[in-house]
């Protein structure tokens, strides 16, 4: 019988680890499955743009992953039981079972409401392409009423920056204001920061610092100073979430329910199941939790593929680097941050900015598409055979 590797999420981390093994290990002894709710590999460093009006490429998964062997399910993934070592999921025929050897969990990360009342009935987000389209015809609405209309950006984390210069570039007939907890940037250097400020002043994007936002409302968010600001669209992009299914399934999962995982990415409550991407709590080479990032997202992949074709085959499991290097970050088309950070994680007192910064982003973007969209391209065309490996049960129990 195969050894049935399912691997749940086909987003930058799931798509191109699924690849890596499909190009390591004989199919005489593996079974691969993909498990995705879309048909469509989704650019989520990019949706922002694609909320503010621009056209971004979705390749077909079933063409990404045409001569792998992979087996694609188009599914959502609605529990796992690691002691049945089962995944159930619903599709349009009603869902069902998937049974496994091996988990490779990399279902990614959310939009988080932290409890704010009216977030998820009035505001909006990009963190799913669904939502950016929805997003998108809001603003189109608001652009054809010839009116104008306020835009409200919730958060100044990357994600809030990249979304409120883009739609301030993009749709120059909208008020855009953005909302930040303390200081605009502050993660940045004294440079980059200035370079930010200078960039919204461009855009005539209104900044709001200090400020935290308590409720959403139809047409209007209501902050903890008792201040009151208008909005025609609100965009919620204050943090990412992930889903509860690995902590109701019993993985040990950490509080907002990601799971912990060792060195090798792999479960350190259930061996064979590993967590990539934003849904792991991985320890970095710093010695800090990697971020939810697409970087992240690469190495932690990078990591568990290894790990598993090294134990299944019997062979040495390389340490991967687990480094967290700095933010690339897009304000609009022409005009960028490029900010590296130390080993402490602290911002680098240089920067690159500028359209320099907007080029190399635009390069890791397409670059980034490029390697999901051909997952085994380079890897090595010699496939290993996998060799008796002790049940899990009793590794666990040794462990």
């Amino acid at each position: 019988m195969k050894h049935r590797i399912v691997v749940l999420g086909a987003g930058y981390a799931g798509a191109y680890a699924a690849g890596t093994l499909a190009r390591r290990l004989s199919p005489a002894g593996t079974e691969i499955t993909v498990v995705n709710a879309e048909p469509d590999f989704v650019q989520r460093l990019r949706l922002h743009q694609l909320a503010a009006g621009q056209e971004i490429e979705a390749p077909r998964l079933a063409d990404v992953f045409a001569g792998t062997g992979i087996r694609l399910r188009l599914a959502r993934v609605t529990a796992v039981d690691p002691e049945r070592q089962v995944v159930a999921v619903a599709d349009a025929d009603g869902g069902g079972e998937l049974g496994y050897d091996t988990l490779l969990y990399a279902l990614g990360s959310r939009v988080a409401d932290h409890g704010v009342p009216g977030v998820a009935e009035h505001a909006s987000h990009v963190t799913s392409r669904p939502a950016a389209l929805r997003l998108r015809e809001r603003l189109d609405s608001l652009d054809k009423r010839g009116e104008g209309g306020n835009v409200l950006v919730v958060g100044d984390g990357l994600t809030g920056i990249e979304t409120a210069t883009e739609i301030a570039e993009s749709r120059p007939s909208l008020s855009v204001a953005l909302v930040a907890r303390g200081e605009l940037g502050a993660p940045l250097s004294a440079g980059a920061r200035s370079h930010l400020r200078q960039a919204c002043d461009r855009l005539g994007i209104t900044v709001l610092e200090h400020t935290r936002v308590e409720a959403v409302e139809a047409a209007r968010a209501l902050c903890a100073d008792g201040t009151v600001l208008t909005s025609d669209a609100t965009v919620w992009t204050a943090g990412f979430a992930v889903d509860a299914i690995a902590a109701a399934g019993g993985l040990e999962v950490t509080d907002n329910g990601r799971i912990v995982v060792d060195r090798t990415m792999r479960s350190v409550s259930h061996p064979n199941v590993y967590a990539v991407g934003d849904s792991a709590y991985a320890i970095g080479d710093n010695g800090r939790p990697l971020p939810m990032s697409c970087a992240s997202a690469g190495y932690t992949g990078m990591q568990a593929t290894a790990a598993i074709v090294g134990r299944l085959t019997g062979r040495k499991i390389p340490n991967a680097k687990l480094d967290y290097h700095g933010n690339h970050i897009s304000l609009g088309r022409r005009d960028g941050i490029l900010q590296m950070v130390d080993g402490e994680a602290q911002a680098k007192p240089k920067y690159v900015g500028g359209r320099k910064a907007a080029r190399i982003k635009a390069g890791i973007l397409k670059m980034s598409l490029w390697t999901t969209s051909h997952p085994t391209f380079g890897l090595p065309k010699r496939k290993r055979h996998l060799v008796a490996v002790p049940a899990v049960s009793a590794e666990k129990a040794a462990a």
